[in-house]
């Protein structure tokens, strides 16, 4: 065995531990849940009755899942276009006053939201959101609006998720496109300088098409943590917690309610693996929309 093949030898087998904990952790529960797809289980008696396709074919006809996946299609697809952009602004911003003492306390506000554990903030923006004396209406009060309904409202409601999925995850956006403009070669940017390229020719022909590949892993990242919201429907708008307005039904909320609320798990299942095509999907459309400009 040559030196090539005993290195490449050593490295699999100090590879196989972490490979095999991510093969029980992450790919055998999606084929175990993909199995039981099609079967009906409450979860707690032994036995399983096969039903083939019928789960997938009532989930359809579902209205509950069909509200949960049009709510939740409009969440993600709303924070993309929101995060995205204004991660990617208020980067420049964090970057135009990077030679100010206040820079790592401007840094750390916009990254504060990533860090804070997001059920508290959740309760927080309820307070911020709440119809009497939240502190949004009080703001909008200043400029002569009058107060909102914000989690009554069956679309304010959508609109407030909305802006606390986005608040939080517009910092971790910010510091990864912060690391990708670093990277950039300034010697780009004294040669635009030369030839009398202003800021914005600067930003569309060196900037954005350097950093491209950082905007599809922010992208995909962004849809795909906004598909799984869960935690602000749960604390704003869930029946449980004793919501004053209507519950904003998502997907994830929708499959921990069939499965142990409900005691559907097979049914459960279904939605989990439909879920799963939808989030894979979008990610490969991502990934064809931008593969011949990145």
């Amino acid at each position: 065995m040559s030196f090539y093949k005993k290195y490449c030898f050593f490295a699999y087998i100090g590879l196989l531990p972490a490979l095999l904990i991510y093969f029980f952790v992450r790919i055998y529960p999606i084929f175990d849940t993909l199995r039981l797809s099609f079967y009906n289980w409450d979860l707690i008696s032994p036995i399983k009755k096969f039903l083939g396709f019928e789960n997938y074919v009532e989930l359809f006809k579902d209205s509950l899942f069909l509200e949960a996946l049009k709510n939740t299609t409009v969440i993600a697809l709303s924070t993309l276009l929101l995060s995205v952009p204004l991660g990617l602004l208020f980067c420049f911003l964090i970057n135009y006053l990077k030679d100010s003492k206040l820079s790592p306390i401007y840094e750390t506000i916009y990254f504060l939201p990533v860090v804070i554990s997001l059920v508290p903030s959740a309760i927080a923006w309820k307070w911020i959101f709440d119809a009497r004396l939240g502190t949004l209406n009080q703001l909008l009060g200043l400029f002569g609006i009058k107060p909102k309904a914000w989690l009554f409202d069956p679309i304010l409601s959508i609109i407030s998720i909305i802006i606390l999925t986005t608040w939080q995850t517009l910092g971790y956006n910010m510091l990864i496109f912060n690391v990708g403009l670093k990277n950039v070669p300034k010697v780009y940017y004294e040669a635009a300088t030369i030839d009398g390229a202003n800021n914005s020719q600067k930003f569309f022909y060196i900037t954005l098409p350097l950093i491209k590949p950082i905007v599809l892993y922010v992208s995909v990242v962004t849809l795909i943590r906004s598909f799984n919201i869960y935690a602000q429907v749960f604390v704003l708008a869930a029946d449980t917690q004793g919501a004053p307005g209507r519950l904003v039904r998502v997907l994830v909320y929708d499959i921990i309610e069939n499965a142990f609320r409900h005691y559907r798990m097979g049914y459960a299942a279904t939605e989990a693996m439909i879920f799963l095509l939808i989030v894979m999907g979008l990610t490969l459309i991502q990934f064809y929309v931008m593969r011949e400009r990145v």
